[in-house]
């Protein structure tokens, strides 16, 4: 999703000689044959987009596949790139690595200042490492290397698998399906009270393009990456009853309390990267309207 998303953008842009490697291609989690792409393409710009990725029941069930897998993609592709001369990188990490009670909206100051959410953290210390690489090389060796912490993500691309896919393409697929079947009642997790903010992905795409263009951080500052969303947040439970409503829903909502919410708020401060020029452009009843569009137009994204 993220990726199709930047190439969208580069394309709108007028980027062209785009060297292009899915996992279809390239396997990340292999550091020679990283190392063995590297050379053969020498590509001058890198946005490291790829990583392992999924909701609160993933992340739970899965907490060293979440670590190991994360921190390898990030060695191999940011390393590579270093090593080969690469001119400059992007990587994207994510808001999860910011503490669970940190002061709301959430500067980027606030990295390493308290706890993580322990439903997510092995995802987030996977994230705040590639960070930190990335503001190492650059302070030790020059190597031009930003980050962008994007909010959570949804659109054309998306993942809707029943178990491991975020809440916001979960609850499309969730709603459809109850559409279909004629359900008069949806059970959604937790309480429904946790606030959320939402990105859509070719907003995305364009700021990983303007970050690109326009963010060259002073590599002594302690602060080397920007975060990116709306600087907007709703509930869960007005989340749910959006979908409901775009997807034609129109059955009960119930909440399972037994279920974990996770972190409470996590609204982003953006104010940073709005500073420099740029600010997202698609409401969210109008993104999740596509989506849900995209979501039907390719059955493949709910396997």
């Amino acid at each position: 999703m993220a990726g199709g998303a930047i190439v969208r953008a580069l394309g709108r842009s007028g980027y062209e000689q785009l060297l292009l490697a899915g996992r279809d291609q390239l396997d990340l989690l292999d550091g020679q044959a990283v190392q063995e792409w590297f050379a053969a393409e020498r590509p001058s710009v890198v946005v490291l987009a790829a990583a392992k990725v999924g909701g609160i029941l993933a992340n739970d069930t899965y907490p060293a596949d979440f670590l190991l897998e994360n921190l390898k993609i990030q060695q191999h592709v940011i390393e590579t790139a270093w090593r080969s001369g690469v001119r400059r990188l992007l990587f994207l990490g994510s808001s999860c690595i910011y503490p669970k009670f940190a002061a709301q909206p959430i500067t980027e100051d606030a990295l390493l200042t308290g706890a993580l959410e322990p439903t997510n953290e092995w995802y987030a210390i996977a994230k705040i490492t590639g960070i930190k690489l990335c503001q190492a090389l650059r302070r030790q060796h020059g190597f031009d290397a930003i980050s962008l912490m994007p909010t959570n993500l949804y659109g054309p691309g998306d993942n809707y698998h029943p178990t491991n896919s975020h809440v916001l393409p979960a609850l499309i697929r969730r709603f459809h399906e109850a559409k279909l079947a004629g359900a008069p009642v949806v059970v959604c997790w937790g309480s429904g009270t946790p606030l959320r903010e939402f990105l859509h992905a070719d907003d995305l795409g364009d700021a990983c393009v303007f970050a690109l263009e326009h963010y060259n951080p002073d590599p002594q500052e302690p602060v080397q990456h920007l975060n990116l969303g709306t600087g907007i947040d709703l509930s869960i439970r007005e989340l749910a009853e959006l979908v409901a409503r775009t997807v034609g829903y129109e059955g009960e909502i119930r909440w399972d309390t037994s279920k974990p919410d996770g972190t409470p708020k996590k609204q982003l401060d953006v104010s940073r990267l709005q500073q420099l020029g740029w600010t997202a452009l698609i409401p969210l009843a109008d993104g999740i309207a596509m989506a849900y569009q995209d979501f039907l137009a390719n059955p493949s994204t709910r396997l």
